[in-house]
């Protein structure tokens, strides 16, 4: 019981098998949390953006919709994820030297996919006819024409449509770190459940009358209810494409330019700490120059 590891068979292979499901966990751990974080820039900014004259374009009750309604459903989901074909090529993560959610969680989440997201969600919120002229008109309010508060209200429910549909590209982008969707395809049952839930989710607040008022959603035209699919196809091929790039750069052996963490200094410093905890020193050293390398491609 006080081994590192414990074989219930006579087969060592379970070492491996043992070895990929913690891997695997990790992965998954990870996927979700990028996949978590990517809508907060796209949510944050409309209140930011109505301190500059903006008519507000997400309500508070589209991200509890998006938060507790789908994100968190779909998030769990990411726990019934198969393993990447080359989930065991790749160098294991250092447990002290790199972090779970390390920078590169950050720069993924918040300064690509969400700014991907906030890009798309505005230039569908400023496809609502008419909508530019209020905003110039009355800036964020108050609005005393009913013409011009549906105006608004049909911007804050495209703006929240466009987001939806924005996570669900998040979603299927990562599901995989490298390799690509298209030979991946699907293969976890529940999250493909869980993505039918937003869309589904997403359509009874457009179409439901009873979900308007209490959701601060309109009725949106057929053509305002499909152009924010245009959002969902760029957003995966552009993540294909950075993929692809990876890839390219993994095998030709240049990808070690973005993975590069600490200096000579503090690599030695965080190993004599590893070593002083009763590990091997040698063993370490290579482990450690392998492992400890964020996971940012």
């Amino acid at each position: 019981e006080a081994a590192d590891i414990v074989l219930l068979d006579d087969n060592l292979s379970s070492v491996v098998a043992g070895m990929e499901q913690g891997r695997l966990c990790s992965e998954n751990l990870r996927k979700s949390i990028l996949y978590t974080l990517c809508s907060k820039v796209p949510q944050a900014l409309p209140t930011f953006a109505q301190l500059l004259g903006v008519p507000l374009a997400l309500a508070a009750t589209h991200v509890l919709l998006i938060d507790i309604g789908t994100d968190i459903w779909t998030a769990i989901a990411y726990a019934f994820q198969p393993a990447e074909s080359k989930l065991m090529g790749r160098a294991p993560r250092h447990p002290k030297l790199v972090k779970l959610a390390d920078w590169g969680v950050g720069v993924y989440s918040y300064c690509y996919i969400g700014v991907l997201q906030c890009f798309f969600c505005w230039v569908m919120f400023f496809q609502v006819p008419g909508l530019y002229d209020v905003w110039q008109e009355h800036g964020t309010g108050p609005y005393k024409h009913a013409a011009d508060k549906h105006t608004v209200l049909s911007g804050k429910t495209i703006y929240y449509w466009t987001l939806v549909l924005g996570q669900i590209a998040a979603a299927l982008s990562t599901t995989t770190e490298r390799q690509s969707l298209f030979t991946y395809c699907f293969p976890n049952t529940m999250l493909n459940i869980a993505i039918v839930g937003e869309v589904c989710l997403g359509l009874v607040s457009i179409y439901c009358s009873f979900m308007h008022d209490p959701f601060d959603t309109t009725l949106l035209p057929p053509e305002l209810v499909l152009k924010p699919i245009i959002a969902l196809v760029s957003i995966c091929l552009i993540e294909e494409v950075r993929k692809f790039i990876f890839r390219t750069l993994e095998e030709q052996g240049r990808c070690a330019w973005c993975l590069e963490t600490a200096g000579p200094q503090d690599a030695s410093a965080s190993d004599d700490d590893f070593t002083e905890s009763g590990s091997d020193s040698h063993e370490d050293s290579e482990f450690s120059e392998a492992g400890k390398r964020p996971l940012l491609c």
